[in-house]
């Protein structure tokens, strides 16, 4: 064997014995997609968390929903008050108008989902069944309305705010990001526009109205409700009562 096949030989048996050595297979197309499908999950799980966990301490600045009234030629009237200067009244409102369990439950109330769901399978009005934790993901990450897949994110951002911020501060923020009117945002600014004072000293029946306007904030008014606003913030604010009596919202106290 002459040096020249020496040498070839050498080659070969580093090559056989280094692998990196050898040059790597390029990946089809199908893998490249998966893999930048991949990555593209992973940074997504990280933004969202970091998100979620910035916004346990600091107020969310400004959601989808504020920017499409701000392109829609509307104002933005908003004014961001801690759950402990707003008057209790707020809170038990909400919980009584919108979800009467959010204290008992994990983020998802099962029984409402059937509940709604036999009563729009019947023919009756029209309602949903989320909780006040799945509207506060909605509102403060997500845009309204949307099919499966908005509602895939919501039940994750649903989860990640339940388990990160917690009950108060899920009523916190949903009080002050909420649309209460065309343009106004939180319980604070509706309580200046409808009542002329701040958000710190509600009467029930202040904040039955409120909670009335919030399923359909473009179409309803606190001011002088009519017709089923105002049937609805009646009932509502007979409720606030017995949610203070019966402890449901003792997760906020």
């Amino acid at each position: 064997m002459g040096p020249g096949n020496a040498d070839v030989g050498t080659h070969v048996q580093q090559s056989e014995l280094n692998p990196r050595a050898r040059p790597r297979p390029k990946r089809g197309l199908l893998g490249r997609v998966v893999g930048w499908a991949l990555r593209a999950v992973i940074a997504f799980v990280i933004v969202s968390v970091f998100m979620v966990v910035l916004y346990r301490f600091v107020p969310p600045p400004i959601t989808l929903t504020m920017v499409g009234d701000a392109l829609g030629g509307h104002g933005i009237d908003k004014s961001w008050r801690p759950l402990s200067k707003i008057d209790p009244n707020m809170a038990r409102a909400a919980i009584a108008g919108e979800d009467s369990r959010f204290c008992l439950h994990n983020g998802f109330d099962l029984h409402a989902i059937e509940t709604a769901y036999l009563r729009n399978a019947s023919g009756g009005r029209i309602r949903g069944g989320s909780t006040i934790s799945q509207q506060t993901a909605k509102n403060v990450f997500l845009i309204q309305g949307g099919g499966y897949a908005r509602k895939a994110l919501e039940a994750y951002f649903t989860v990640l705010i339940e388990n990160i911020w917690g009950k108060r501060r899920i009523m916190e923020v949903y009080l002050n990001v909420a649309e209460t009117g065309i343009g106004t945002y939180g319980v604070d600014a509706a309580s200046r526009r409808y009542f002329g004072h701040d958000a710190s000293h509600l009467t029930p029946d202040e904040a039955g109205r409120i909670a009335a306007v919030l399923p359909l904030p473009k179409k309803r008014a606190a001011i002088a409700p009519r017709g089923f606003t105002r049937r609805h913030g009646n009932t509502i604010t007979r409720r606030v009562g017995v949610v203070r009596n019966d402890g449901l919202d003792r997760c906020l106290r």
